[in-house]
């Protein structure tokens, strides 16, 4: 009996994947599949909604420029004030300029209209669901990359966050925390944080109706923006908050550099996660220049290191928020809670150089509910898509990660085939 107790949660563990893995023992093809590769995975995770309509811009589409009078990015040009030409339907916004290469090369992609199926624009319940890989539920589960790590005997690793939810679980974890996430325990991923911070807008008034809805109205947030300045301190709280933890995107490429040195120093290291807050652009969000062009500026230099560090023929790098942002601007020039949102991938199994999906425009008709991208692809089907090529995940292990989602043949020609 005490040896059996001794390996009983090893011996568990081992069963849980044995079990995840059934599939490997039916059918030839299921063996090649969860026996694939070493690859690596790092998800980036852009915390706050960036606004993808700005970053992956669809300068073809006239509907962009007539929603967007003051933060729109210029159609291209040839200029360095105007988006860099993709294709006749999208473009780079200039900041991210050093990806361009990479585009070019075939190393990384996009898909315009990638998102969580539930429509919630609360920042804590869209993030929980991405994170756990299950929308519309945002009861305690663990994190879907710590349940991967399970299935494929990969361990996992973070860097920034002291405790983010998508590496919680059962499995054992390497969590490196830096600056002030380093002192706070667990940050807005800590229960009583998140409670006390919820309860602190669970009211009536404008700004904590807002906090919830996700900015629901344009009028009512550009209302709120220029209200007393004791508005403020509640204000700044509700960005940081927007955050969840994640620090500073200036901080990113040094966490991407730290990520790749401990992931190359440990090959057991295959799981990896970083994070960046700063895109919660309600106000004077910019065009080509100002908040949203420094942060994208930001990202452009840590993928460049992410692509160094991560280039084998089976790493892959994703970059997701958890909602997009209004087609349309607001009224303090910036742009508000939505719903889809372009989806990056990066790595040599990549189909790149090109976007992959549906995209359906800007028309009123073509929104969700009359203003936000459409998500036309669940997150999940991404990520699944990823996991098949890469990591050799069965369509069991797919169901146990991923709880309810359907495999998208829509993005079957998104990795290339081993």
């Amino acid at each position: 009996m005490t040896e059996r107790n001794t390996l009983c949660a090893s011996r568990r563990q081992h069963l849980q994947w044995l079990l995840g893995s059934s599939l490997a023992w039916a059918a030839p093809w299921a063996l090649a599949q969860t026996n694939a590769s070493q690859g690596r995975l790092v998800l980036v995770f852009l915390r706050g909604a960036y606004d993808g309509l700005s970053a992956l811009v669809p300068h073809g589409d006239a509907d962009y420029y007539r929603m967007r009078p003051n933060i729109a990015i210029p159609a291209p040009d040839g200029s360095a004030n105007t988006a860099l030409q993709l294709d006749l339907q999208f473009g780079l916004h200039p900041a991210l300029a050093p990806l361009l290469p990479l585009w070019q090369q075939g190393l990384l992609a996009a898909i315009p209209c990638a998102g969580s199926p539930d429509a919630t624009r609360s920042h804590f319940d869209a993030q929980h669901h991405w994170e756990t890989g299950i929308p519309g539920n945002s009861s305690a589960s663990p994190g879907w990359l710590n349940t991967l790590s399970g299935q494929t005997q990969a361990k996992a690793i973070g860097v920034g966050e002291a405790n983010p939810q998508i590496l919680g679980g059962p499995q054992a974890v390497q969590l490196v925390p830096k600056g002030e996430a380093a002192t706070r325990k667990g940050a807005l991923g800590d229960n009583r944080t998140r409670d006390a911070v919820m309860r602190l807008y669970s009211g009536d008034d404008a700004l904590s109706q807002t906090f919830r809805a996700g900015a629901a109205s344009r009028t009512q947030t550009a209302d709120m923006l220029t209200q007393a300045p004791s508005m403020d301190a509640r204000m700044d709280a509700v960005m940081q908050a927007a955050n969840n933890g994640a620090g500073s995107v200036k901080g990113l490429a040094q966490d991407a550099q730290h990520l790749g040195t401990l992931m190359r120093a440990n090959p057991q290291l295959r799981l990896g996660f970083l994070s960046a807050g700063g895109w919660d652009t309600h106000a004077n969000q910019g065009a080509v220049t100002g908040t949203l062009a420094n942060n994208l500026g930001a990202l452009a230099e840590a993928l460049v290191v992410l692509r160094r560090e991560f280039n084998r023929r089976d790493d892959v790098v994703l970059v997701v928020s958890e909602f997009g942002r209004t087609s349309a601007e607001n009224g303090t020039r910036g742009s508000d809670h939505g719903h889809g949102n372009a989806l990056w991938l990066l790595g040599n199994r990549v189909q790149g150089g090109r976007w992959h999906g549906q995209w359906s425009g800007l028309a009123s008709g073509n929104l969700h509910e009359g203003r936000d991208l459409p998500v036309h692809h669940d997150f999940r089907a991404v990520f699944a898509q990823v996991l098949r090529a890469t990591q050799g995940s069965s369509s069991a292990q797919l169901d146990a990660l991923f709880p309810g989602f359907v495999w998208d043949a829509r993005l079957d020609g998104v990795m290339h085939r081993a």
